[in-house]
């Protein structure tokens, strides 16, 4: 008989990639295997899943509004019935379905397909991929078999019976990249004679390196620099026109990156956000970068994240207020020395954990 694997969670990147990075690791040792992903409708998790090649089933949830606007407290009066609605969805999905395990990642959409898939005895995992984790996984780690976590001290917010400390997972095929490699340059179209400069600020984009680099890419075409910039979906939208004129032969910008592994092939610098999944990819990459975190991340967590790589030397640190006037010197300065960015890459890579999917799906398989 098939077995069959329920993921749920979504709404970031920083959720969706691991979801998938899962999925495809139990495809990887049962090829047979059912899976199915619930999401929420009208986040990215409905495009990105099904572009993994998976199905998926939207609900329709959404998480707490913190504008204390008239229209953000109706946004919340509202949701306790939203919760419910979305419950019974979840239930429905999951009793035809018939799942013999749930996996959540995080996301306003794990909620209630957890909570349904073990109201209705489906053993259950979650896998927490910050420093400090979410509302969702807080309120489901009480019900759970299993917690797999990336960093020590979850014990706090977790019954310390159930955390595995796995590390995150991330994207088979970013264990074995191969640097400089020509089928990369020729995919961004990109010059392979010149250092390469990667931008991205997560799934979502991020205002102030998306706000340099508009004010400062002349000065980093004039250093003889390929520049992938990934800008996010809703600033390109908005700023499709102008983006488009500032495009060259060693100018790149796309609102999304769908092949990071081409990405993390030609990048010599990296400038990123520091959210989990982009340490976990970053750390098994090596390549030299600049962490800018997240400020509005729950507990500044980006920038626990970021402050642990800089303060081994793994990494340089930049806050986000201070974009404007220290993120162009740093990365001037890195782009001309050599033994700092060899220094950082040596340094990035003692944090890698490559082998966290495969003690994640052992965890999976143990229920």
């Amino acid at each position: 008989m098939k077995k069959r694997f329920l993921i749920s969670g979504g709404g970031t990147g920083g959720h969706i990639f691991p979801a998938i990075a899962i999925a495809n690791r139990v495809k990887k040792d049962i090829p047979d295997a059912e899976i199915l992903f619930v999401g929420s409708n009208q986040k990215m998790e409905m495009q990105r899943v099904p572009a993994a090649g998976y199905h998926i089933k939207g609900i329709d949830i959404y998480g707490i509004c913190r504008d204390f606007s008239f229209n953000g407290l109706w946004h919340n009066i509202k949701l306790p019935f939203v919760l419910l609605k979305s419950l019974r969805e979840a239930r429905r999905i999951i009793r035809t379905f018939n799942p013999d395990v749930a996996i959540g990642v995080g996301g306003f959409a794990s909620a209630p397909a957890l909570q349904a898939a073990i109201s209705l005895g489906v053993p259950a995992l979650i896998q927490e991929q910050n420093s400090y984790p979410g509302v969702t996984n807080k309120l489901l780690s009480r019900k759970v078999k299993k917690i797999c976590v990336a960093y020590e001290g979850l014990d706090r917010y977790f019954p310390a019976s159930k955390i595995v400390i796995t590390g995150n997972p991330i994207r088979e095929e970013l264990l074995n990249i191969h640097h400089h490699h020509e089928e990369a340059y020729a995919y961004f179209g990109l010059q392979a004679d010149k250092k390469t400069l990667l931008v991205m600020g997560g799934s979502l984009g991020a205002r102030a390196i998306n706000e340099c680099m508009r004010e400062h890419i002349a000065t980093l075409a004039n250093e003889s620099l390929n520049i992938i910039w990934q800008t996010g979906e809703q600033y390109y939208r908005i700023h499709k026109k102008d983006l488009k004129k500032l495009e060259s032969s060693s100018v790149t910008i796309m609102p999304f990156i769908e092949k990071m592994n081409h990405a993390y092939s030609v990048a010599d610098i990296i400038i990123s956000r520091a959210g989990a999944l982009a340490i976990a990819e970053l750390s098994v990459v090596g390549t030299p970068s600049i962490l800018i975190p997240f400020p509005f991340a729950a507990e500044d967590h980006q920038t626990k994240n970021a402050k642990a790589l800089a303060d081994q030397g793994a990494a340089i640190l930049v806050a986000d207020q201070d974009v404007p006037a220290q993120l162009l010197p740093s990365l001037l300065n890195l782009i001309h020395d050599e033994n700092l960015c060899r220094s950082l890459s040596e340094n990035m890579k003692l944090f890698a954990k490559p082998n966290a999917m495969d003690l994640i799906f052992n965890e999976i398989m143990s229920l």
